[in-house]
């Protein structure tokens, strides 16, 4: 009996035709990479002795938002690339032998849960960034403990809450297409060349356009009037390991450093590229405002925290 064919959960996706003896079904993907070398100076001078990702919202750091997206996406081997001075990052994620005997001395179940938890929710490896010579530069740095291997890249500053993880939504186009895979979401036009854009085609299934498209270009922060479209890539993405080829081979642009984005149109030379419009609320944690909005709704989704706070903000004279 022939079996059926399973669509994927995706609107407009062809339903997943089986793949031949001579097709390669589609690796898993294991890893997630975390480029986390950047300086923050937007926000000095509370970065000057602290990585901007351990910046807390509401009482978790940046960083294990992500963290947490990439394991409940079914990855749980994480690679952070580090650079100077963000030695906290590691501690975060490390046994603090001290503040465990001192909790479980005072009887603190509840916060001794909370903290062995942090260490024990991941395979954590570390490589260092020397400079900070772009995105691009900071992916390469992690080749060697990838490997041969199809991986996430995970920007902390990117915190999205969506019912189905970012990251899992780009993981089922990637198993689909068995091809790599860009975060896009629509933005202003004004503010188009704070981001990397694409020129996509949108893939059609029964008339109805979906969430997928094919990427025919990619550039990088374009002026509004050049822009290809207004579908910005955010940062989560599913790449394949010939990435890190195409990154060794580009030249390095503007303050000498090596873009993702021109990683990927290299890339796109050989090999076809896919976007997925996610569904989710993103905030831009790497922005003043973007990081306050993100911790005023996250504070009053907690069930500890909401009511008491959505009063207090109710009383104020605004």
């Amino acid at each position: 009996m022939q079996k059926k064919q399973i669509a994927l959960a995706l609107p407009g996706c062809q339903p997943r035709r089986q793949p031949t003896t001579l097709e390669k079904m589609p690796e898993k993907v294991r890893k997630a990479v975390f480029p986390a070398a950047g300086l923050g100076t937007r926000f000095l001078p509370a970065t000057k002795a602290q990585p901007k990702e351990m910046l807390p919202l509401v009482d978790k750091p940046i960083i294990q938002y992500g963290v947490e997206e990439a394991i409940q996406s079914g990855i749980q081997n994480i690679i952070i690339v580090t650079g100077r001075g963000k030695s906290a990052i590691e501690d975060h994620f490390d046994h603090s032998f001290e503040l465990e005997a001192l909790l479980e001395s005072r009887g603190k179940k509840d916060l001794l849960a909370i903290v062995r938890s942090v260490s024990d929710m991941i395979n954590v490896s570390y490589t260092r960034q020397k400079e900070a010579l772009g995105l691009g530069h900071a992916v390469l740095r992690a080749s060697t403990l990838v490997g041969q291997e199809p991986f996430a890249v995970v920007l902390a500053d990117d915190v999205i809450d969506a019912e189905t993880p970012c990251l899992q939504q780009l993981l089922d186009v990637y198993q689909f297409f068995n091809a790599p895979v860009l975060a896009v979401m629509e933005v202003p036009r004004e503010n188009i060349s704070a981001y990397g854009v694409v020129d996509a085609e949108p893939i059609s299934h029964n008339g109805a356009k979906d969430r997928v498209y094919r990427i025919r270009d990619l550039v990088e922060k374009p002026k509004p009037a050049d822009a290809p479209s207004n579908l910005a890539i955010i940062g989560r993405y599913v790449l394949t390991p010939d990435i890190f080829t195409s990154l060794g081979a580009i030249e390095p642009g503007q303050g000498s450093e090596i873009q993702l984005t021109d990683g990927l149109k290299h890339l796109l030379r050989s090999r076809p590229i896919y976007a997925c419009r996610f569904e989710g609320r993103r905030y831009d944690a790497g922005d003043k405002l973007g990081f306050l909005k993100a911790t005023v709704e996250f504070a009053l989704r907690r069930h500890d925290l909401g009511g008491p706070f959505r009063e207090y903000l109710k009383g104020l004279q605004l």
